[in-house]
């Protein structure tokens, strides 16, 4: 067996980034950034209130109260889009929207929960200072500052950043086009019958969908029959479509597989064995210069495998700067156990933040590389290092998962 790092520093030798490219913003959700990009003009543009209310000379408030109002001149109305009409002079006040812009003469702004307007005079009950619900010109971002580094991952709030200064496309690791293929005559695909011998393909569309939560495109290349050739064209095909091919199954030691067969005769790949458990038996190599990630059949070994070597691998190649899950420590609610056999467990929990504040795991279930029921159930790894397993109250490494969203 070799060490997990010595397994995942294979798998990023070989997993590039990909060519830069120009797209719209539209397009750039999830993308890497592959340019720093500056400010040109300051954010906001101008002075604006925060607040719907009164532009105001704050010095015009002075000891004002709820019983002893200041009384203001109310000058005109400022909506959003506009511009003032006209200077503030002492002594008056503008109706003022949320957003628009401050009328040169005015230095602060009293909500409109704060007046009285009496015909065409406003009460100010209230002293507000210099300053109040106002938004400086550049509060947000001064012209000429660097907002996004190249290899920022571009989320919701960096796209409308850009938006704000104006871009309509941004440079960025291209999105990779990643095969997801099944084969096997055993394997059948809706609810019909199952003959003796076969299943339900249910790998495919688990990694199909774990490709897309990783930013990429996920591309069905379906289920294909034990025949060499027809292997050996699927996977041909999806090298020069795809920027990245999956398969799993038929990657033990003592596996005959015909994958296998074709991937050990037209590919460049190493068999590992790794020490974990599960996802022990890895597949790893390339097909015409393309990553291809071979993992392991059983349904729990597989999203491990995948979580653990092909999600770094495609984030790499999307340009992220730290393409492994960043880990946690957790307190065990309850005991995590596990036998020795010189490899490191990774458990499969429910996390949920405790009265003390700290992050708590329980099992999701049966631990079992078959037990799907319990993977789908957890949102976290549970680090198990080589022994007889945690007690409850010990500290446990763990990597927090975003297969399942709950509540």
């Amino acid at each position: 067996m070799i060490p997990l790092d010595v397994a995942k520093v294979r798998v990023l030798r070989d997993c590039h980034p990909l060519p830069v490219t120009e797209v719209t913003l539209a397009e750039a959700d999830g993308l890497v950034l592959a340019e720093s990009v500056a400010a040109q003009e300051d954010i906001p543009p101008f002075d604006n209130t925060a607040m719907d209310g009164f532009a105001v000379v704050a010095a015009d408030t002075a000891g004002a109260t709820e019983g002893a109002p200041a009384r203001l001149s109310i000058a005109g109305t400022i909506a959003a889009g506009a511009v003032a009409p006209r200077p503030l002079q002492a002594g008056e006040a503008m109706r003022i929207m949320t957003g628009a812009p401050m009328p040169d003469g005015a230095d602060a702004v009293i909500m409109v929960e704060l007046t009285t307007v009496e015909g065409d005079d406003v009460l100010a009950r209230a002293e507000v200072p210099v300053g109040n619900h106002v938004r400086t010109a550049g509060d947000d971002v001064k012209a000429g500052v660097e907002v996004l580094s190249a290899g920022s991952p571009l989320s919701a709030g960096h796209l409308g950043v850009l938006a704000s200064l104006g871009r309509q496309r941004v440079e960025v690791h291209r999105r990779p086009r990643v095969g997801v293929i099944s084969t096997g005559d055993e394997l059948v695909e809706g609810p019909q019958r199952l003959e003796p011998g076969q299943i339900r393909d249910s790998n495919r569309h688990t990694l199909l969908a774990l490709v897309g939560r990783v930013g990429c495109e996920a591309v069905d290349l379906g289920l294909v029959r034990d025949d060499e050739d027809l292997i050996e064209k699927g996977l041909r095909d999806a090298a020069s479509t795809c920027d990245a091919v999956i398969t799993s199954g038929g990657v033990s030691m003592g596996d005959f597989d015909y994958v296998k067969a074709v991937l050990s005769r037209i590919a460049d790949m190493d068999w590992m064995q790794v020490a974990i458990k599960p996802a022990k038996p890895l597949a790893f190599g390339t097909l015409e210069g393309i990553p291809v990630f071979g993992l392991p059949g059983n349904p729990v070994s597989s999203m491990v495998s995948f979580e653990l070597f092909a999600r770094p691998g495609l984030r790499q190649m999307m340009g992220h700067p730290q393409p492994e899950r960043q880990t946690f420590w957790a307190v065990a609610a309850e005991g995590l156990p596990r036998r020795p056999d010189g490899k490191t467990h990774f458990g499969r929990v429910r996390a949920q933040m405790g009265a003390d504040g700290r992050l708590e795991l329980r099992s999701a279930g049966g631990q079992g590389s078959h037990q799907l029921t319990a993977m789908a159930d957890s949102d976290a790894l549970a680090l198990l290092p080589d022994g007889d397993g945690v007690q409850p109250g010990d500290e446990v490494e763990v990597i927090l998962l975003d297969h399942l969203h709950r509540a």
